[in-house]
């Protein structure tokens, strides 16, 4: 079973920028497919981008695309979240998940303990 450990969440101002790491434990990241879900304050958890075990393929939520980037590097069995022109509403805890079934279906098995972000106006 994977072990999923999220970093580089922190205060940040309005326009940073950050890069968020999910590193594996217990078995190789390469074999899963990762994604980056977020919950605010209050608000249910939402999915933020995906990206497939080769890299081959990613997906964002509108509210991700053209600012966050989702990659991996599986010799460090790590996944990244590069997000950059910050806002105040991308303030949430910041979840990664893996799962080992097809690319695609939106579900995922095992889920990190999250990093916190917030963004200052």
């Amino acid at each position: 079973q994977v072990q999923l450990v999220e970093s580089g969440g922190g205060l940040v101002q309005a326009g940073d920028s950050l890069r968020l790491s999910c590193t594996a434990s217990g078995r190789t990241l390469s074999t899963y497919n990762v994604a980056w879900f977020r919950q605010a304050p209050g608000k249910e958890r939402v999915f933020v981008a995906s990206i497939s075990r080769t890299a081959a393929g990613t997906s964002y939520a509108d509210s991700a695309k053209g600012r966050f980037t989702i990659s991996r590097d599986n010799a460090k069995n790590t996944v990244y979240l590069q997000m950059n022109s910050l806002k105040p509403e991308d303030t949430a805890v910041y979840y990664c998940a893996a799962d080992l079934r097809a690319y695609g279906m939106g579900r995922y098995d095992y889920w990190g303990q999250g990093t916190q972000v917030t963004v200052s106006s």
